[in-house]
């Protein structure tokens, strides 16, 4: 089976004493294993919804989510989630807070220790293992976060805006950086965020959603050419700002509806 993930037919209503609100209706969509998807609309479009349903977080109120093929009824080992921020524990040092995943599942044994070693040294924090997250800077408290996910290892890895409170600079870094680790590693992931330029070049596919209530407005396909290098290069690639365009030109569409 190839369908990494499968979002069928999902509503979602919030209730309150006061009210009732359709946040998500009828969302349908497909992702493949290995592929790299990102969901990109205005406020309220239920992009951060959609990722808490796929992470199991909270149950559709209507339709179904399966993760490579079984149906999402709760957290899964099988799906990591990384947010916009790092949330590291101050108490802990850096291998210690790249280590709990392990941890709370119970597998923390001296062969996995040894792999979240190995991954600090992909991220080139090795030599920070023994630091506390405050003697850190930001774009590196996110690599520590990158790697307690991936520690997991982990099928699915959903990214919740994971770049946006760093500066521009360590953003553009961090992009190469986690592309060429999930493509070197095989992995699938689902990417939320309100930049457009990052959406295009990071992406195999993106969905741009319509608010009130969440849904797909229309999908795009990254050409080759841009897709194929990492994030940096791509932006310089023929036919990214064109692209750029018409994806703004929907997303423009979308918050005037």
């Amino acid at each position: 089976m190839n369908e990494a993930v499968t979002v069928a037919d999902v509503t979602q209503v919030y209730v309150t004493e006061q009210q009732a609100t359709l946040a998500i209706q009828q969302m349908n969509f497909v992702i493949r294993r290995g592929e790299f998807v990102s969901l990109i609309g205005p406020s309220g479009c239920g992009k951060t919804t959609m990722l808490s349903i796929i992470a199991g977080l909270i149950a559709p109120t209507v339709g179904t989510v399966k993760v490579a093929g079984e149906l999402v009824s709760g957290p899964s080992p099988r799906v990591g989630y990384m947010l916009q921020q790092d949330y590291l524990f101050p108490w802990r040092t850096i291998l210690d807070n790249a280590s709990i995943g392990l941890e709370l599942q119970g597998s923390l044994t001296g062969e996995k220790k040894q792999a979240v070693l190995h991954l600090l040294d992909e991220m080139g924090l090795l030599r920070f293992k023994d630091y506390y997250p405050s003697q850190l800077s930001g774009g590196m408290r996110q690599r520590v976060a990158l790697v307690r996910t991936l520690a997991t290892d982990p099928e699915i890895l959903l990214l919740d805006e994971p770049f946006s409170a760093l500066d521009y600079r360590t953003k553009l870094q961090l992009e190469d950086l986690v592309i060429d680790t999930l493509r070197a590693k095989q992995k699938t992931a689902l990417l939320v965020t309100h930049d457009i330029s990052e959406a295009i070049a990071m992406s195999d596919r993106i969905f741009v959603l319509a608010p009130n209530p969440g849904r797909i407005h229309k999908e795009f396909v990254i050409p080759e050419e841009i897709r194929a290098p990492l994030p940096f290069e791509a932006r310089e690639k023929p036919g990214f700002h064109t692209l750029f365009r018409d994806i703004w030109q929907e997303f423009g569409g979308d918050a005037d509806e």
